[in-house]
Order: C-alpha cells, then sequence, then structure tokens
C-alpha cells in the first residue's frame, strides 16, 4: 500500500492515500476531507471547530439522508444527534454545539494515519489543546488546493465514501457484495435484495487509484464532466473479446485512458504484457483498499497473488488468440507513476 504514495511522493497522492487506504470504522474520515476542500477560499490557516462544524455536519447529514448507516458501531451519539437534526427533533444551533462536542474526537487525530503509521505529510495539525479550539492548515495544504488535480479530489472523496457506505447499508455480507459496471452510464451500481443500488460514477473511482493520469501515457486526465481532458472509461481488454474473456465489464479490467490513446492509438487493440504488469499493480491498489472493492476484485480475479497474475495472463492469452494484433507502447506524455 504504501509505494502507492512513495512511489510518486506527491501531495495529492498523500491526500489520496488518506482517503483511499485509510481505515473506515465510520464516515468522518470523508466529511472532514470534504469539508477540508470547501475551505479552499479561506483567507486565514486557522480553522476554529465552529467554523468547521456546520461543513462536516453538513455532509454527515446529507448522507444519512440516503445511507442510515455511516459506521460499524451499533450507536454513535453523533449520528443520533444528525438524525435528529434531520427529523427537525433538534435545531440548527443544537446540532453544531453537538458536532463540536462529538463529532472530531477520533476524526482528526486519525486523519493523518493510513497502515498505521502517519503519512509524510500532514495537511492541519491539531491546535485544540492549545486554546485556539480548533485546527491549522499547513503549507501543504494551500499548495494542495493550487494543484491541477484539485477538483478531482473532491469527487474522489465523494466516490469512496458512496462505496463505502454501499457496503454497510447493503445488508449482505461484504464477502457477496459484487460492484459491477454499466456500459451505458459508466457507473458503478451492486444488486442486494433483488434491488440494484447505483453507487458512483466510475471515473470518480477510478481515477484516485491511477493518481489522476493516463493509464497508458501518463499524462493528466480529469473527470470533470466538460473537461477538455475528460477521461475515457477504456476496457483494458477489448470488449471486441467479450465471446472469450471472463467478466470482462468487471473493475479488474476498467481504466481510465486520456481521449488520445484510447481513441485514437488503442482503439480495440489488445495491449501488450509490458501494460499487464501495470494492470496487475493497479489492481493490486483496489485489493489493499478497504471493502467493498477489495471483495469485489477478490471475486473476479482469485484470493492470492499468483492466482490473480494467472487469471490475468489467462485473459489476455485468450483475447490475443482471438484479436491477433498486439497494440505496442504510446509515447509517454507523464511521468511513470505506477
Amino acid at each position: 500500500m504504501s509505494d502507492f504514495y512513495l512511489s510518486e511522493p506527491s501531495l495529492e497522492n498523500n491526500w489520496r492515500g488518506i482517503v483511499l487506504f485509510g481505515s473506515n470504522t465510520a464516515s468522518y474520515k470523508f466529511a472532514l476531507a470534504k469539508s477540508l476542500l470547501a475551505l479552499h477560499n479561506t483567507e486565514h490557516d486557522l480553522i476554529r471547530l465552529d467554523e468547521l462544524a456546520p461543513l462536516f455536519a453538513h455532509h454527515i447529514c446529507q448522507h444519512l439522508q440516503q445511507n442510515p448507516k455511516q459506521g460499524t458501531a451499533a450507536t454513535s451519539k453523533f449520528l443520533t444527534a444528525c438524525q435528529q437534526f434531520i427529523q427537525n427533533n433538534i435545531t440548527e444551533d443544537q446540532l453544531i454545539q453537538q458536532t463540536i462536542k462529538l463529532g472530531f474526537k477520533d476524526v482528526i487525530n486519525a486523519f493523518h494515519i493510513v497502515n498505521k503509521r502517519e503519512i509524510d505529510y500532514r495537511f492541519f495539525s491539531d491546535e485544540r489543546k492549545q486554546g485556539n479550539k480548533g485546527i491549522r492548515l499547513t503549507d501543504n495544504f494551500f499548495k494542495l488546493i493550487q494543484s491541477d488535480q484539485f477538483l478531482s479530489l473532491e469527487d474522489e472523496a465523494e466516490a469512496r465514501w458512496r462505496l463505502v457506505e454501499t457496503a454497510w447499508n447493503a445488508g449482505i455480507s461484504r464477502n457477496l457484495l459484487s460492484i459491477q459496471f454499466d456500459n451505458k452510464s459508466n457507473g458503478l451500481f451492486t444488486v442486494a435484495q433483488d434491488r440494484r443500488i447505483d453507487i458512483t460514477s466510475s471515473r470518480d473511482c477510478l481515477n484516485g487509484y491511477q493518481k489522476g493520469r493516463c493509464f497508458y501515457c501518463f499524462d493528466h486526465i480529469s473527470t470533470e464532466k466538460h473537461a477538455l481532458h475528460l477521461a475515457d472509461v477504456d476496457h483494458f481488454i477489448p470488449w471486441a473479446s467479450r465471446s472469450v474473456v471472463t467478466n470482462i465489464n468487471g473493475l479488474w479490467n476498467l481504466v481510465l485512458a486520456c481521449q488520445q490513446c484510447n481513441r485514437h492509438e488503442k482503439s480495440a487493440q489488445l495491449p501488450d504484457l509490458d501494460f499487464l504488469a501495470r494492470l496487475y499493480r493497479r489492481n493490486e491498489y483496489f485489493i489493499d483498499s478497504h471493502l467493498p472493492i477489495r471483495e469485489t476484485l477478490i471475486q473476479q480475479t482469485g484470493n492470492t497473488e499468483p492466482n490473480r497474475r494467472q487469471f490475468l495472463q489467462k485473459q489476455h492469452a485468450s483475447a490475443h488468440q482471438l484479436l491477433l494484433h498486439i497494440w505496442q507502447r504510446p509515447e509517454q506524455r507523464g511521468t511513470a507513476i505506477f
């Protein structure tokens, strides 16, 4: 997991490490991430809890209205307060006071912890015990919001939140929960109790794991709908080989590509074996992530690393026999980062 942000230790990838790989016993981390990103226009670095609380509570309440389970604990006084506000049983001022008292208890301390250790770049420091009753944004945060990938970070956090809460709210074993791809909408969904549940955009889900880069040439890509460089969702092993490839619509076979690679260079050709090794590494990022993507990839490709390598090699070989031609490496338009 650590090689995700150590191979290119940028601010964006350390931030993504928090969102994609930090442990999830409640959704507070995602709410805090989105609240911090919403402060991108702030002119001061000290953020008092009474300033942060309305943003934080708003995100939690918004998700609670769609998915009532926002954590693994049986009960939560803070989530109960949010539900009371949604039901008009307490005022907004009362909700803010409860948020200040209960909402930040653990998440501020745990935010920068990934795989039981603190990441290299902090985006805020905790000054609640220094009399300031808040957090102080660091230079890393202000540099992060100037990044050309900044606009994608909020969508990635939202997508990750949607995936995690779907697992909590589906009411079935996580080992049976399967995330599926919709060819028409480019969205991800699952089926629980014979009911389809739409989750999130596949672009927003995949982008963080590819660090905002084209899978093939590493050029910068965007997930913003009207962006000039909007990424395409591409089947790594082409759709044309669906008759011989197992679960060709599976997450294991979906990548984001720039339009130049996908529409003008690769098209319906099969990428060469060097790209297959890259696909394996990208999929292992999914495996290192927490449910439900991890469970879906294990279901689709195997429960051990050798099994997953063998699965990819078998699918690639089957497609090669059918398609015959191999697409060679394009011009590299960015730094190789996975």
